[in-house]
């Protein structure tokens, strides 16, 4: 149950990653100008990190749901990942992710990483009963 429900919550993110990085048009017209000029911004590294975060936790997911203890490596990775891109857009860039989206970008990314955090240190418990093999 909690693999399907953290795939179709995945899902979402790497729906965002993908429309984000292919400029869909109709999906990005929720942006405003500041916004899209933030997102198109992002240097290599950090599509690169996003990309890793998203994809290690849709993948993770998937791993759940087939009961594979890869399930807790792709979740570690994926953590990593979405910590090294919030570096970047909390931290490191020149105008902030908050400062364009507005506070409610920290809240949803805190979302994000609580919910991978949960399912890493579950997998991690299923994984050590033996059910992820």
């Amino acid at each position: 149950m909690i693999g399907v429900v953290t795939l179709l919550f995945n899902a979402g993110g790497a729906f965002d990653y993908v429309m984000t990085q292919t400029q869909n048009e109709a999906y990005m017209a929720q942006f405003s100008e500041a916004e899209l000029a933030y997102f198109y911004s992002f240097p290599a590294w950090v599509q690169g990190s996003w990309a890793i975060a998203v994809w290690g936790a849709l993948l993770g997911s998937l791993f759940l749901v087939l009961r594979r203890a890869w399930a807790v490596w792709a979740f570690g990775v994926s953590i990593v990942m979405m910590l090294v891109t919030m570096v970047h857009n909390f931290g490191l860039a020149e105008v902030k992710m908050h400062e364009v989206v507005g506070p409610e970008a920290i809240w949803f990314s805190g979302v994000i990483v609580l919910v991978t955090v949960g399912t890493f240190f579950y997998a991690r418990m299923m994984a050590r009963r033996g059910v992820l093999r």
